[in-house]
């Protein structure tokens, strides 16, 4: 039996710690800002990134959470709370989005003037922020579904004060008023279609599905193509964390006098061909074994 393992948990705490700091910062200029202007709407927004502020604080206490050693009583550790973090930020930032679209429809209902130059300096300080702040999650978004929310809920903001900021300079010259809630709604419409790709893999990881850029089929060849094995059965692929892959297989094999190098073998290429992190593989005899058709599955 093979218990193979290719652990590279990766430390953003340095960009968590950054950007959360910078957020708060942003938070405070908002409310003095909003306070001073005597608008609701930034008050009211200084409200909405403070919920970002928290995601990144969940987002960073699941990635702390997930480099803690395995127990007797918590055999895979704490990996799995980085799949729930995701589908929590998932559900805030759709939460949010919701909120946007909902206020736009009402200043749709009832326009309101706006503050143009305020507005502006402040949607500008928070579109150069969140875009920091996402650029530091930028590369691990890629393959860490936990990251990719904390980017998603900075990217998002940082295209919601771009939008803000422009209709900004727009209400300087003229009074479309109706302006404003149309960009919002325009940009909700267009972060709304990445998040619904971040709260579908957060419910498939989280039910323990095959991650979508993982080839069932592709492995279970990979396994047949192999000389020595004549059928496999109990293949089970998950997702261990946001990060790790596992999977566990039972393979019939004609041949009783195997090293440690036919194993090691096929968890390196797991490993370099599928992605495959966490590899348990169970060896049977094929002579003891005469219920499965050579170069079938029998089971999964």
């Amino acid at each position: 039996m093979s218990h193979e393992h290719h652990h590279e948990v990766k430390n953003y705490n340095l960009a968590f710690g950054v950007g959360i700091a910078l957020n708060i910062i942003f938070v405070i200029i908002e409310v003095i800002y909003g306070i001073a202007a005597d608008s609701l709407a930034l008050i009211s927004d200084a409200g909405h990134n403070f919920s970002d502020v928290l995601s990144l604080l969940l987002a960073w206490g699941a990635s702390v959470l997930a480099t803690k050693s395995a127990t007797f009583n918590r055999t895979y550790g704490f990996r799995k709370v980085t799949i729930f973090a995701s589908l929590i930020s998932a559900l805030l930032l759709f939460f949010a989005l919701g909120s946007i679209a909902i206020e736009a429809l009402q200043r749709f209902r009832e326009p309101t003037s706006v503050e143009s130059l305020t507005v502006i300096v402040v949607a500008l300080i928070g579109f150069f922020i969140n875009t920091a702040t996402a650029l530091l999650f930028l590369k691990g978004q890629e393959s860490d579904l936990n990251i990719r929310a904390a980017f998603l809920h900075m990217a998002a903001d940082a295209a919601v004060s771009l939008g803000v900021a422009f209709v900004g300079i727009v209400l300087m010259f003229t009074n479309w008023n109706w302006l404003d809630p149309l960009v919002s709604l325009i940009i909700v419409s267009v972060i709304l279609i990445g998040t619904w790709g971040l709260l579908r893999d957060s419910v498939f990881y989280a039910l323990d599905f095959v991650p979508r850029d993982i080839d069932t089929q592709g492995i279970e060849q990979f396994f047949l193509e192999n000389e020595r094995v004549e059928s496999i059965h109990d293949l089970h692929i998950w997702a261990l964390s946001t990060t790790e892959i596992a999977l566990t297989v039972h393979l019939v094999v004609n041949d009783e006098h195997l090293d440690n190098s036919f194993l090691h073998e096929l968890d390196q290429q797991l490993h370099d061909r599928f992605k495959i992190e966490h590899a348990t593989i169970q060896i049977e005899s094929s002579i003891d074994k005469s219920l499965c058709e050579p170069k079938s599955r029998c089971e999964f």
